[in-house]
């Protein structure tokens, strides 16, 4: 067996690679903390019948059924130098799986390769573009991608209903709102502010401590703002994760009403990170947190981290996770 994390790999264009590769992302997972299986290497036959090997990939434990189920056609959501991601038709409708440099975030429904994008391992192709997804791999334009070993986009938390270091808390709140400043200052580009907009409803459900005020307030927050992930859905999505690995007693109705919310009202991506979510898979960034929000690991650089993703996700994300806090202590403590 081989540990891909340290060694050359195929590059997108198909030609071996003589060097040692060691990349921002190499012994990242090691580090974080997300447990992984290595794999042996495979070589694919494709195409005339020739043997064509595989480019190695990190693959979230969150697309197993996915890559390891029969092979499906897929199409092209998005191809920039980071990510590729694709849209697959399965028995339960339409899913997502990406193929991720090292250094893109670290999505639950990604295929990482060991390799940054400013090394253009990634092939460029049109939205709308063939693909394949299954029988061990992905196939997108030249680029053929198997898993080398998996990851756990679920993070391991000490307890079903772990408890938060209150100084860690004060820690992400301090970062997220900044210092002295009211939580009701707090703004997201894309998302309307004020006292009748979706962020105010959402901290008075949390300040009345009331789950179903929160859940009718997503009505509001489902596909709002722009991009492929709005930030209203990453908001969302911080939420329902949060409640989930926190172990509040109705994080799964609010879940399920959150994904049933996402039909037809937002992208393809942002509903299948939010099916993640409620399933408590999350991108590494946001599991390194919760990690350091229980005492397992650096707090301070999962913050800078987390709220560094993307232009406005992993902020989103942050106040989705302090919402989270907000409803288990205020929902849940005796009274």
């Amino acid at each position: 067996m081989r540990t891909y994390e340290s060694t050359g790999g195929q590059t997108a264009a198909g030609t071996q690679s003589t060097t040692t590769h060691r990349t921002p992302h190499s012994g990242r997972a090691a580090r974080a903390g997300v447990p992984t299986i290595h794999l042996p290497h495979t070589s694919d036959r494709h195409g005339s019948g020739h043997a064509r090997a595989s480019v190695p990939a990190q693959a979230s434990t969150g697309v197993a059924e996915l890559l390891r189920g029969p092979v499906r056609s897929a199409r092209v959501l998005l191809s920039v130098p980071a990510a590729v991601y694709l849209t697959v038709q399965t028995p339960a409708g339409p899913d997502v799986v990406g193929v991720l440099t090292s250094d893109a975030a670290r999505l639950p429904l990604g295929c990482v390769l060991f390799r940054p994008s400013n090394g253009r391992p990634l092939v460029s192709v049109p939205s709308g573009a063939p693909a394949q997804v299954g029988g061990g791999r992905l196939v997108v334009g030249d680029l053929t991608v198997s898993a080398a070993s998996w990851w756990d986009p679920r993070p391991k938390l000490p307890t079903a209903q772990p408890a938060l270091l209150p100084e860690g808390v004060r820690q992400l709140r301090a970062a997220l709102y900044g210092e002295g400043v009211p939580h009701s200052a707090f703004v997201l580009p894309g998302l309307p502010s004020g006292p009748s907009g979706p962020l105010a409803a959402l901290r008075g459900a949390v300040r009345r401590a009331d789950l179903d005020a929160a859940l009718r307030t997503a009505t509001r927050l489902v596909g709002l703002g722009p991009g492929l992930t709005p930030a209203g859905d990453d908001v969302l999505a911080g939420t329902t994760a949060g409640l989930v690995l926190l172990g509040h007693p109705a994080a799964e109705r609010f879940g399920a009403g959150v994904t049933a919310l996402a039909a037809g009202r937002t992208t393809e991506l942002s509903r299948a990170l939010l099916r993640h979510a409620a399933a408590g898979r999350v991108s590494g960034e946001f599991a390194a947190v919760l990690r350091g929000l229980v005492g397992d690991g650096a707090l301070a650089p999962a913050i800078r981290a987390l709220l560094a993703t993307g232009s406005t996700s992993g902020r989103a994300l942050g106040l989705g996770l302090c919402t989270a806090i907000d409803l288990v202590d205020r929902t849940t403590r005796p009274r």
